[in-house]
């Protein structure tokens, strides 16, 4: 799996750091910041259910 974030639309609302927090974090200014564009096979439910709730559709998985 891979992951790709456009931070041009993230409005921070922080639930893919919640969610999967090995791969996401939350930059100063409140937007996500991707921590594992690759991330671990165990985390792959995780990192779908943080795509899926993501309110502005900004995480895209691809693999």
């Amino acid at each position: 799996m891979r992951v790709h974030i456009d931070r041009d639309r993230c409005t921070g609302s922080g639930q893919c750091a919640l969610l999967a927090p090995e791969v996401f974090d939350q930059a100063d200014d409140g937007l996500t910041v991707l921590l594992a564009p690759e991330p671990p096979e165990e985390t792959h439910d995780d990192v779908l259910q943080a795509s899926l709730t993501c309110p502005t559709q900004v995480i895209t998985l691809t693999g």
